[in-house]
């Protein structure tokens, strides 16, 4: 979502809405996403042929003149992006990669590095392929996915080439990447950058470097405000901007490239130049912002229209806001036509739609009680907000409740960050001092919004429930149409009695709604769980509790998303802290714990960075043992053993994942539920662990690497657990958790609960033996049946 300077100032005057070309842009986006989500070659080239005949024929049709070029340009921009896709599909999906993922045969390629690189995954374009003694010169977008540790993929450029190995596996059709790749061995540097590319990305680099001794959350949220680049932002920072709706903020788009081609355009002015020289500076300027910033979809849409409107203005022909928008659908979708399922293209197009249709009128609304100027800065961020929030509920199900108002404080800083950002990034190259000056200035502004986004994630009901799924969404619209309905003037009046009485009784159902929620939570709520999974994101840490004694298994990626669920649960204090590997994931946030845990056990470290971590633990007042099978005991009237790593034969890392089985103990053994937690054990290791050791059902297992696909059936059929934590990002690339390990837990009746989904979940006993309640954040109470 992004609310651009242009359009905002289209929000002061009167404009007249040209809707000619949105049937054209309609009309290309749903051909897009219909034609690439079943991209069969012969099908889409008929399609296109079809299209483009009767498009023709449209033109020598006897219509009504202005009709006639309406229905002759929305039939030709659906035939240009099904053709689109008819040329993209074979070098999309090229038969030699289908052959060697269906098989599950290893690959070599040389590939082009396309984005930037976290945790471990990293977009490129394939370049060439070799399957045994067959290559291939190709052009396919795919995902790798390698090690978190591997320096050639975190340092890897953009532009550069590399050559790796691997085995595939494809994706669906509509998918933005063709096949996901997953590493074996490590990357090889092949090639340098294109000299632009490689001149960008020193620019990028000189400016972290700028900004990299500033404190503090702004600091994090500098480079991303200035030039889009969010590698350095936290996961706690990154939350607390979505839950406040100003994620939006550092997804660089219209406002950034609107301030410049201005700053361009008025430098131009100043020296004299004529409008021709003004137009081919701005030009030459907002190129090379793209390539700087990256070509993100949002970046591309507002690019497009930017170059259009230079185009107009060269012509001196005028511009306006709504067909710029419609063209640069339409030829960014005739590209790339894979942008149609982008969430960010939509939120970009829809936030820039708003803008341009509801910031007007609802200012006009607002202006009836507040004068003109408040009302035009209040319209902006609702127009944008109600235009995105259909797509925003399919990322995440809630309603911010402080959007609105988190936009409007925040908004002013976001022009100086950027000016002052990219000021730095020009100088950084020349002058360093001067560019560390400049993003010490631009920091400041930068942590109002950091510090505005932290305050109102952290106030009650930052985010609202809503309905899931499609039924979601219409309930929005609806709503949302309702509303506009009722307030917007040129509504008949009858209609607006209907849509004021619509909206009043939605609102009051859904505050009655949210009322019963909180009060069934409160009172459902489980006061005696033995285990809980906190949602922290892409990444483990459950919890076990019995007799007053705590566990906690693994503690997440961000120390602040771990402090946050352990408040919840009133754990101050940790008798056991198990660190199953050292992967970011798992350890990240065990700074939260720090001061806090009496024992600690750890697995084989890999590097000096693990044995920190233990060291650390240790300065802080824990006793720290490196265990393996064969350690146990006692917590409260719980029994632990550690089933896994053996002392000797298993490489650091997921393969020596520590193995935790906890068991009923003493007076407890009808009233405490068992469990098992598998950190990140592979299938191989859990056939190993499997032939072993002797198990037994449980009543909970905590799924092996938040769910996927390696896993092995014969261990969980072992288990025959009753419940499965999965500790899960909502969204994650890694495609967890798998279809193939949901069917494993279907398949011997383990009901999956997963993070993403459910939030923090709570497992209790149950009223009667071998039963157990099952609480969740998202879900409700629910009687999980009978234990292992």
């Amino acid at each position: 979502m992004s609310i651009s300077v242009a359009a905002r100032a289209a929000v002061a005057r009167p404009a007249v809405s040209d809707l000619r070309l949105l049937p054209a842009a309609v009309a290309a986006w749903t051909g897009a996403a219909v034609a690439v989500a079943a991209p069969a070659s012969a099908a889409t080239v008929a399609i296109a042929i079809a299209l483009w005949i009767a498009a023709l024929s449209a033109v020598v049709l006897h219509l009504p003149g202005a009709w006639r070029g309406i229905v002759a340009i929305t039939l030709a921009g659906g035939a240009l992006v099904t053709s689109s896709v008819a040329a993209h599909a074979t070098e999309r999906s090229p038969e030699l990669l289908r052959e060697a993922a269906h098989a599950g045969r290893m690959v070599e390629f040389v590939v082009e590095v396309t984005g930037r690189a976290a945790d471990g995954r990293i977009p490129v374009a394939v370049r060439t392929a070799r399957v045994g003694g067959t290559a291939a010169d190709l052009s396919t977008p795919v995902l790798v996915f390698g090690d978190r540790g591997d320096d050639v993929i975190r340092e890897a450029r953009i532009g550069e080439r590399l050559r790796l190995s691997g085995t595939l596996s494809a994706t669906e059709p509509g998918d933005d990447v063709s096949f996901l790749l997953f590493l074996r061995g490590h990357a090889v540097a092949a090639g340098a950058p294109p000299p632009l590319l490689a001149a960008a990305d020193r620019v990028r680099a000189d400016f972290r470097d700028a900004a990299s001794g500033l404190p503090g959350d702004g600091a994090e949220l500098l480079p991303g405000l200035a030039i889009g680049d969010t590698s350095s932002v936290g996961a706690s920072l990154d939350d607390a901007m979505k839950v406040s709706s100003l994620s939006h903020l550092t997804a660089v788009s219209g406002a950034n490239c609107a301030i410049v081609v201005g700053l361009a355009l008025a430098l131009g002015a100043a020296i004299g130049l004529p409008r021709l020289g003004r137009v081919a500076v701005a030009a030459v300027t907002l190129a090379g912002f793209v390539v700087l910033v990256t070509p993100e979809p949002s970046v591309l849409r507002a690019a497009v229209m930017a170059a259009v409107a230079l185009l107009a203005l060269a012509a001196g022909r005028p511009a306006r806001g709504l067909p710029l928008l419609c063209v640069a659908v339409v030829v960014l979708l005739a590209l790339d036509p894979w942008l149609a399922r982008s969430y960010g293209f939509a939120l970009s197009v829809l936030a820039t739609a708003g803008l341009l249709l509801l910031a007007r009128p609802i200012a006009e609304v607002i202006a009836r009680v507040l004068p003109r100027g408040l009302a035009l800065v209040l319209a902006v961020p609702i127009a944008a907000q109600l235009a995105c929030q259909p797509v925003l509920l399919l990322l995440t199900p809630s309603l911010p409740l402080y959007g609105v108002v988190a936009n409007l404080l925040a908004e002013p800083a976001a022009a100086p960050v950027t000016v002052l950002g990219l000021a730095a990034c020009v100088v950084a190259p020349v002058f360093p001092p001067l560019a560390t000056v400049l993003a010490a200035i631009a920091w400041v502004p930068a942590s109002w919004i950091a510090a505005v986004a932290a305050f109102f994630a952290g106030l009650p009901g930052a985010r609202a429930a809503w309905p899931t799924g499609a039924v979601g969404v219409a309930l929005v619209i609806a709503l949302t149409m309702a509303a506009l309905g009722a307030a917007l003037r040129g509504v008949p009046p009858p209609l607006r009695r209907i849509a004021r009485a619509a909206t009043a009784i939605a609102l009051v159902g859904y505050l009655a709604t949210l009322a019963g929620t909180r009060l069934v939570d409160s009172v459902t709520r489980p006061s005696d769980w033995q285990f809980a999974m906190c949602d922290v994101g892409q990444g483990d840490a459950t919890v076990i509790r019995s007799q007053g004694m705590v566990a906690l298994d693994d503690t997440g990626r961000d120390p602040k998303l771990l402090k946050a669920c352990l408040d919840e649960l009133g754990v101050s204090r940790i008798d056991l802290l198990v660190l199953t590997h050292y992967d970011l994931d798992h350890i990240g946030g065990v700074s939260a714990v720090y001061g806090k845990v009496a024992r600690a056990l750890i697995g084989p470290p890999s590097d000096a960075g693990d044995t920190r971590i233990a060291n650390e633990l240790r300065a802080n007042g824990a006793e720290v043992d490196q265990v393996s099978r064969g350690a146990a005991g006692a917590l409260g009237e719980l029994r632990w053993d550690v089933l896994w790593p053996p002392s000797r034969g298993v490489e650091p890392g997921n393969p020596a994942s520590v193995t935790l089985r906890l068991t009923p103990a003493g007076d407890c053994v009808q009233g405490c539920l068992s469990g098992i937690l598998l950190g990140d054990l592979g299938e191989l290791s859990q056939a190993r662990l499997l032939g072993s050791t002797a198990l037994e059902p449980v009543d909970v297992v905590k799924v092996a690497h938040h769910g996927s696909a390696d896993q092995s059936a014969r261990l969980y059929e072992r288990l025959r657990a009753t419940v499965g934590l999965i500790g899960v990002g909502a969204d994650n690339d890694y495609g967890h958790p798998t279809s193939a390990l949901l069917g494993i837990l279907a398949a011997v009746g383990t009901r999956a609960e997963r993070t993403d989904l459910d939030g923090l979940i709570l497992i209790a006993p149950g009223a009667a033996d071998g039963e157990l309640r099952l609480w969740t954040q998202k879900g409700s109470t629910a009687d999980a049946g009978s234990g292992g």
